[in-house]
């Protein structure tokens, strides 16, 4: 005998939002989420984008979970205020992709930023030993500058970061990578302009994504819930008022997750827009 009526989660729509920059807890927090949509058996999921982009690895292991959902659910992402480097990365784990036509978007390369105090240093008196294995275990030391070689080994390694996205993008848009290569330049372009590009499928809003991945799985799309998966928190959060983290007076929450991603992350080969000029919910590197 067949049950003649479908599971709740069939006839809903996950929803999963990814905002600020990308980093070690987005991906955590995002793996889970998409294993919750893959155990309660959605048919579709909309995927929000609102994110300047972030760490290569985080970025990569979020892509790969979305392409081996695709073998289940639809997966249709909406771009946001930002959806730019990592962000369009993670984009490509999409079937289908909408964009504001004002959407900042694009900004699709790598970046790799060290600083250099040594002048400071040397102002104050203060000097550092080294002893190490290798030429090269203290590469982005921020006490000297880069020696040639170590400028080589870094460019190389930035150029195979950027292959990865390139191609990613090539394959996830069918486009040649010599096309892809064109605009992936570093460059920012609004949803509009990607439009033109091919990276995205349509112009819309979120709702217009929602209203398209109801009808990609036989849903009607004015009376389809959305079901957003929030993030997991320890029980005892729950219970207790406010925040467990001490507020700085001094120093605004998207500052200080600014300091804090520039801190962990220094050094570490990114796909991030970088923009002062940028507001953005969330920790923000600009």
């Amino acid at each position: 005998m067949i049950w003649p009526f479908k599971p709740r989660f069939r006839k809903q729509i996950a929803r999963i939002e990814i905002s600020g920059a990308i980093a070690g807890g987005t991906r955590k927090r995002v793996l889970e989420a998409l294993e919750e949509v893959k155990e309660k058996k959605f048919p579709a999921l909309l995927l929000r984008i609102d994110s300047p982009g972030g760490t290569v690895g985080d970025s990569q292991e979020i892509y790969s979970a979305l392409k081996k959902l695709q073998e289940t659910v639809k997966i249709v992402a909406s771009f946001g205020n930002i959806s730019a480097s990592g962000g369009v990365y993670i984009g490509m784990g999409a079937q289908y992709v909408v964009t504001n036509p004002g959407t900042i978007t694009g900004s699709i390369g790598v970046i790799l930023r060290g600083n250099n105090l040594e002048r400071l240093l040397d102002k104050v008196g203060v000097s550092f030993k080294v002893i190490k294995s290798g030429p090269y275990k203290d590469i982005l030391s921020f006490d000297r500058e880069l020696t040639q070689p170590e400028q080589t080994i870094l460019q190389e390694l930035i150029d195979v970061s950027y292959g990865q996205f390139v191609s990613t993008v090539a394959t996830a848009r069918n486009l040649p990578e010599e096309t892809v290569r064109g605009f992936a330049d570093g460059r920012i372009f609004t949803g509009a302009q990607a439009l033109e590009l091919g990276v995205v499928d349509r112009l819309g809003t979120e709702e217009d994504a929602k209203h398209w991945a109801a009808e990609l799985v036989g849903l009607d799309p004015d009376k389809t819930e959305i079901y957003t998966i929030e993030e997991r928190k320890p029980f005892w959060n729950k219970l207790l008022p406010g925040n467990s983290q001490v507020a700085n007076p001094w120093v605004s929450p998207r500052m200080q997750g600014w300091l804090e991603f520039e801190l962990a992350y220094q050094g570490v080969p990114l796909w991030l827009y970088q923009s002062p000029g940028t507001t953005l919910p969330g920790p923000f590197v600009g």
